[in-house]
């Protein structure tokens, strides 16, 4: 039987980042004729809009955001946590429903980031950590990629 995928949906061509652009993953459309592939954006399934200020984790890493011991905040500082944590549970309750196999998440995002995210002073730095949507999915046995793991993947398949 065909993997199931839970795919960033701006890894699938959907314009819904915090910028309204996507970035779509090569090789995606492939996979997608033998699979099946869901999308979700954690980011809009929490309900925040598209286009928004970016956002990043502040004063702590994703499990602490989960435990409210620290904040997700845009740039103007407003905190955005509830949101994050609801769309990290929306796309939880997805994967379950939908039986998947693999979740491949946007590198770098404070809800998808598999092993990198910004550092909290939107000065652009990287460190090492994960988003709010992949630490919950992680927490709940779900096996977690970033996109560049996943196309190493496919391309030994294809």
């Amino acid at each position: 039987m065909p993997l199931k995928y839970l795919i960033s949906a701006c890894l699938a061509g959907h314009a819904v980042r915090y910028d309204a652009k996507s970035i779509p993953l090569r090789g995606l459309q492939r996979l997608m004729q033998t699979h099946e592939v869901i999308t979700a954006c954690p980011e809009m399934l929490g309900g925040l809009s598209c286009p928004r200020l970016p956002a990043e984790i502040q004063n702590g890493s994703a499990l602490d955001v989960l435990n409210g011991h620290a904040q997700v905040k845009d740039v103007l500082g407003t905190d955005v946590s509830k949101a994050f944590i609801e769309g990290a549970y929306q796309t939880l309750k997805l994967a379950q429903q939908h039986d998947v196999d693999i979740v491949v998440l946007k590198e770098f995002s404070p809800s998808c980031g598999t092993h990198a995210i910004y550092d909290g002073s939107f000065s652009r730095t990287k460190i090492e950590g994960q988003g709010i949507t992949a630490t919950l999915l992680m927490q709940h046995g779900f096996q977690v990629m970033s996109e560049h793991e996943f196309l190493a993947m496919i391309e030994e398949q294809f």
